[in-house]
């Protein structure tokens, strides 16, 4: 059953058209991811979608009766309510009979009058005829979820993070019949987003969502529409699926464009040598070469970011934390941390929203004052500090004019160098858009500025904080690709899963209260420790009592003792582990680069599917191997 649809819509801002006669359908139960380059409309189409903009042409219908919720990246309150009126602040029955209900609940708490009591009878039976119960425990579990705590609060107190949870909350509290997100992993951690995908995994909801995180892209959605040129590609699939799909479509294209080209110039020849009286076979030829002559100048999509600037060598002493330890009146953050950093160290940081991920940033790069504790800086280190708050420019300036604030010239590592024109172009800043001024980037493309002035500065140390927010796809894709060549150090700060899994072997683990822990390995693996740990502990809750526990324990320290075999897998398992990553890896990079045909692509996905299982198959058994030592 189709529950909204974009018949041939089209959308232009001055001389720039985002898209052109492109349509699309969202049918009830489906889970549609859009992916596409930065700036090229994703938000704007969304809106449109949600009622929220209005196309230059063509039409957007949704079925009679369905209700669209949207989620925006920045959402817009009455900054002057407070938190609890703007979660009630709604045209739904059921949640306006839950507010009268928590009413006079209050209200009667505080002072057994006969009308409190009277009116809390009258809420409960609205509840109950609405059967408004369950929806009020939802709304529970939301807030609590999303940590959404602070109802008295005023919403222009709010940080941009509260503010997308609050959002969120709101939105899934409404339960629409359609709901439309853009990037709502952003702003959430790692415990949150998964709890997400699994909410929104539930069969009998139909969605439509922008998201750079991969993995809960391929957890939740079973189709991908991809935009490109200003057109729209259906891939029924995963995200894997899709980099196939797309790999054979645009390879297609390429031969398309060839075959065009070759025929261009024949028809070409043939227009010149014609004179202009011609008969009506004559008419229709020229007719036709107009279709030719845009297919053969049609501009293929380079995607192909290089990102081969010149690092800074690192001498003997990199980074030393001693004892570092920092507080927000009664809230620890960090407690007599101590690490030293060693070359070649790939770090990622992992922790609940507000348990001090990027107090530590800030600390290491001297923007904020350990309470004790000291950092001690190697002399040959450049720290190249990539936060969430971004580059803060003047909306009138221009994009090239950011870069050569910076530098005219940058020195590339192979040696020579390129001007700052021709380094905005590998990051798929076209000529036009250069000259455009900042005001007029979208957020994807302010983020991807960003982060090349960052690295134009030639650091070896990158500290990058939630870099994936705002990124698409291709960009996220190219910078994976640029740090696992990268020979300086790094220390990221992101939600994003697979980005992490692709870039870091260990993870500071902020636990709360102060306590960060060093974890042998990356996010995954992590995930796997903590789920058996959880797995001993249930077990250990329901273990038997008296003399037939003593016999069960003395079964386990039995148990506990590693055979000769058992002791050369363990050695050889981490090794067998590091290996299939790195042909994983490789394949990743195969799949998307465009080279292989359909059947080598098809053997490709197999031999990566079976890596995967090989990977959580030999992590598992090197855990169990490892608790029994």
């Amino acid at each position: 059953m189709s529950y909204l649809q974009a018949e041939k819509v089209s959308k232009a801002y001055g001389m720039r058209v985002l898209f052109e006669d492109i349509s699309l359908g969202i049918d009830e139960g489906q889970k549609v991811a859009l992916v596409a380059k930065n700036g090229s409309g994703k938000t704007t189409l969304l809106k449109m979608l949600a009622g929220l903009d209005d196309p230059d042409s063509g039409e957007v219908n949704s079925r009679n009766g369905i209700s669209i919720g949207y989620l925006p990246q920045d959402p817009d309150f009455d900054g002057e309510a407070t938190v609890i009126e703007t979660i009630f602040n709604s045209d739904n029955p059921t949640i306006t009979a839950i507010k009268n209900y928590e009413h006079w609940l209050d209200m009667h708490s505080h002072n057994h009058t006969k009308e409190s009591e009277i009116e809390l009878q009258k809420a409960m039976e609205e509840m109950d005829h609405l059967n408004a119960w369950e929806l009020e425990n939802n709304i529970k579990t939301i807030l609590t979820q999303f940590k959404v705590a602070f109802y008295e609060q005023k919403v222009n107190t709010l940080s941009g993070g509260q503010k997308k949870r609050l959002a969120l909350c709101i939105l899934l509290i409404n339960i629409p019949d359609v709901i439309i997100m853009d990037e709502p992993t952003n702003h959430l951690d790692i415990e949150m987003i998964e709890w997400l995908e699994t909410y929104l995994s539930r069969s009998n909801i139909t969605l439509l969502m922008v998201t750079h995180d991969r993995y809960f892209l391929d957890k939740v959605c079973n189709e991908i529409l991809e935009m490109d040129d200003g057109k729209i590609y259906k891939y029924r699939g995963n995200y894997g699926y899709f980099l196939e799909k797309k790999s054979e479509r645009e390879l297609n294209e390429s031969r398309s464009v060839e075959k065009a080209k070759n025929l261009y110039s024949r028809e070409l020849d043939w227009i010149r040598r014609q004179p202009k009286a011609r008969g009506t076979k004559s008419k229709a030829r020229v007719d036709a070469f107009d279709d030719i002559e845009k297919e053969a100048h049609k501009k293929l999509g380079d995607d192909n970011v290089e990102l081969n600037i010149k690092m800074n060598r690192v001498g003997g002493k990199i980074l030393e934390l001693k004892n570092i330890s920092k507080r927000y009146d009664d809230k620890k953050l960090i407690t007599n941390f101590s690490y030293t950093v060693k070359r070649n160290d790939r770090i990622g940081v992992v922790g609940s929203n507000g348990t001090g991920k990027s107090t530590l940033l800030k600390i290491i790069t001297g923007g904020l004052q350990p309470d004790s504790g000291k950092v001690v800086l190697g002399d040959t280190i450049v720290l190249g500090y990539y936060s969430q708050e971004g580059l803060q420019l003047k909306e009138d300036k221009r994009v090239i004019d950011v870069v050569r604030d910076i530098a005219e010239y940058i020195p590339l590592a192979k040696g020579g160098s390129i001007t700052a024109s021709q380094l905005l172009q590998k990051f798929l800043f076209s000529p036009e858009q250069q000259y455009t001024f900042v005001s007029k980037l979208s957020g994807g493309e302010r983020k991807r500025l960003y982060l090349l002035t960052i690295l134009i500065t030639n650091p070896n140390f990158l500290i990058l904080d939630e870099p994936t927010n705002d990124l698409d796809l291709m960009t996220l894709n190219v910078l994976e690709d640029f740090l696992n060549e990268y020979d300086g150090v790094l220390l990221i700060v992101s939600h994003d899963r697979y980005f992490m899994d692709k870039l870091t072997d260990h993870m500071f683990v902020f636990e709360g209260e102060g306590v960060i822990t060093d974890f042998n390995g990356n996010y995954t693996d992590y995930r796997l420790m903590l789920l058996e740990k959880e797995k001993a502990k249930r077990q250990l809750n329901n273990k038997p009592s008296g003399g037939q526990a003593a016999q069960v324990q003395a079964l386990v320290i039995e148990k506990r003792k590693l055979t000769y075999k058992e002791n050369t897998e363990l050695a050889t398992l981490p090794v067998q582990i590091t290996e299939l990553e790195s042909e994983k890896a490789a394949l990743e990079n195969e799949m998307s680069s465009g080279k292989l045909n359909h059947e080598q692509i098809t053997a490709a996905a197999l031999r990566f599917e079976s890596i995967n299982k090989a990977i959580d198959k030999k992590t598992l058994r090197w855990l169990e191997l490892e608790d029994l030592k």
